[in-house]
């Protein structure tokens, strides 16, 4: 699913999120120590392979709705940005934390002329985020943000399973 918003393409699509060609950046669901973890800090980090780890951890730790940029290594993208997302019930305001992450990803990209980034649903995994409310807070601060992007002409979200697709393709159906 795709959606026109303020000159910015917005999609939807199921894969994997360290296999998105085309992309200037990925967002990694990161852990505070930006190590290798699982769920999306795994697939990531074993994809681009040990120097992304020793190249982020040089910026740990961060908190949570931080963001922090890398070189992609053996990723098909130039970059990476880490978000730590709130873990949900723990870190509060949890929405405000987790738009902060999407925020400031963008802000990010757009201080590196990214033109294209795509993200996960940050903090849905472990972090027990729901994904219904995740989505809606991804896409409302994308929408507050769309219009202030210069670079950024394409985000696409990278969702793992069918039902987590279609819970943000619902989500972006409603903006």
């Amino acid at each position: 699913m795709e959606k026109k918003i303020a000159g910015v393409t917005i999609e939807c699509v199921g894969g994997d999120i360290a296999s998105q060609v085309g992309f200037a950046a990925v967002v990694n669901a990161a852990n505070a120590q930006l190590r290798t973890g699982g769920g999306v800090a795994g697939a990531i980090h074993r994809a681009a392979g040990p120097g992304l780890e020793r190249e982020a951890i040089k910026q740990a730790p961060i908190r949570p709705g931080q963001a922090v940029i890398t070189g992609g290594h053996n990723l098909p993208n130039p970059y990476v940005i880490h978000c730590l997302g709130p873990v949900y019930g723990v870190d509060k305001p949890g929405d405000k934390l987790l738009a902060s992450c999407y925020r400031n990803a963008l802000k990010l990209a757009e201080e590196n002329n990214i033109d294209s980034i795509a993200f996960p649903a940050i903090s849905t995994g472990i972090f027990g985020y729901p994904m219904r409310e995740a989505a809606e807070v991804a896409f409302k601060t994308i929408l507050e943000e769309g219009p202030k992007l210069q670079h950024v002409k394409r985000i696409r979200f990278v969702l793992h399973s069918d039902r987590d697709l279609a819970v943000h393709e619902e989500a972006l159906d409603r903006l």
